[in-house]
């Protein structure tokens, strides 16, 4: 197996080692620092500095000497132990762009949007939910497969598995919020008891099942020969799309609805959106290997682009007259069941994003940080933005439907720098409240 500073690209070859250099940190904080790479896993922060979490070993006067230039190459290169910046900037890109499309659609109706409010600004914003879907099979492949081998994997699968509940637990809270004030109780009740979906938070109802019966897929994944990984995603799509127009789910269309998704209800299908979250894996099994290393990080860079620009020659092809088309993608045809011209350009533009996210690497998530930190802790944006939209816009400024799309974009940029600001601002005293605990515990 190649090493991770190997000079050949590992494409299909990619295993899932216990250990990495990219993750040298003490055994007893490496699981919260690999969770804290996803949106919806417990962000813990980084356990000690580099310092302390590297072994001790001896050094040559010739490597202490060196030790400078070192130091000024890998300030850019190496990411910091336990996280990688490239995940949080990418997944912060999806939901700096649901924001967008949120803080702007949450305060007015797409028909009141400008010309140019509707393509390019909310057409753009169709790239998230691919985005945030692939990374977060990304930061699984990242975070957790390399562990379903070691012998505390049950106890972090269990950890995953608390992580689903707490998810749809905030799902659930969150769809009284949206709900509050413009429907009855009954409407409110049927929602939370599956028989309707909310819209706006339906996509933590997607994440919130797929913790909950993801966990135990990992460890086979981790054990499937790799030319059946990179074949996964077509069988699970072509499943998809039989089961779609061949099956009838029993006459429940919620169910429907919940697995392969429904015209009726605006769902986020864990079949139809399976091939995704495998992509996502395969990347992150890539990204794992080709990371650390420019070189290999910039190839795999340039294949994201590459298969970004294959999939917008596709959609351009197949698109006949262009703005008709966009408006319509802008106003979500196409999305729930997932249809080809909408995917085209959905997908495009996560592979375009991520790409951009992978070759900056640790250099760009720095200078994009109020990005790098929405997308450190998802979860967390989610319910600021959607309790600020719903519950002080909407409810108590009585803003809906009564700004201009102009001033709905500045309080969407407002929004977006206060989400930022608070995820900082949580996990500052997260920290301090950590190191504060551990003085206490070495004073002792």
């Amino acid at each position: 197996m190649q090493g991770p500073t190997s000079k050949r690209f590992p494409w299909s070859r990619c295993r899932y080692p216990s250990t990495h250099r990219v993750h040298a940190v003490p055994h007893s904080c490496r699981h919260r620092a690999h969770a804290a790479q996803w949106g919806f896993a417990d962000a813990g922060g980084a356990c000690g500095s580099p310092q302390t979490a590297r072994p001790r070993r001896r050094r040559s006067v010739s490597a202490v000497q060196a030790e400078p230039s070192q130091r000024r190459s890998e300030s850019v290169t190496t990411p910091s132990p336990g996280r990688i910046g490239a995940i949080d900037l990418a997944r912060g890109f999806a939901v700096v762009l649901m924001i967008l499309s949120h803080g702007t659609n949450g305060l007015m109706p797409f028909d009141d949007f400008p010309a140019w409010g509707q393509v390019p600004v909310h057409a753009i914003t169709k790239f998230s939910s691919s985005l945030f879907v692939i990374v977060f099979g990304i930061a699984l492949a990242v975070a957790f497969v390399p562990k379903t081998t070691a012998p505390d994997w049950p106890q972090r699968r269990n950890r995953l598995l608390w992580r689903g509940l707490v998810v749809l637990f905030w799902y659930k809270v969150l769809t009284v919020v949206e709900m509050y004030g413009r429907h009855d109780t009954g409407a409110i009740v049927d929602t939370l008891l599956y028989r309707d979906f909310p819209s706006f938070v339906e996509i933590l109802g997607f994440y919130a099942i797929a913790l909950l019966w993801i966990p135990w897929l990992l460890p086979l994944w981790a054990k499937t020969p790799a030319w059946l990984r990179w074949l996964s995603p077509v069988p699970v799509a072509f499943a998809s799309w039989w089961l779609l127009h061949h099956f009838d789910f029993w006459g429940v269309p919620q169910l429907q609805a919940l697995i392969v998704e429904h015209p009726d209800y605006y769902t986020w299908g864990q079949l139809a959106r399976g091939p995704l979250i495998l992509v996502g894996l395969l990347i992150g099994g890539v990204l794992l290997q080709a990371y650390r290393e420019p070189r290999t990080r910039w190839a795999l860079a340039g294949v994201l682009a590459l298969v970004s620009a294959a999939l917008f020659a596709w959609f351009l092809i197949r698109a006949g007259e262009l703005r008709p088309l966009l408006v319509d993608i802008a106003r979500n045809t196409g999305k729930h069941p997932p249809q080809l011209m909408f995917m085209l350009f959905s997908t495009g533009g996560a592979f375009a994003l991520l790409a951009l996210a992978v070759a900056g690497g640790e250099w760009l998530a720095k200078w994009l940080r109020p990005i790098a930190v929405i997308g450190s802790d998802a979860l967390m944006a989610f319910i600021v933005h959607i309790s600020v939209i719903f519950l002080l816009l909407r409810e108590t400024l009585g803003l809906y439907q009564s700004v201009t799309y102009e001033r709905a974009l500045l309080l969407t940029a407002l929004l977006l720098a206060a989400t930022a600001t608070w995820i900082w601002l949580w996990g500052a005293m997260k920290r301090a409240l950590k190191r504060s605990s551990d003085s206490e515990v070495q004073r002792k």
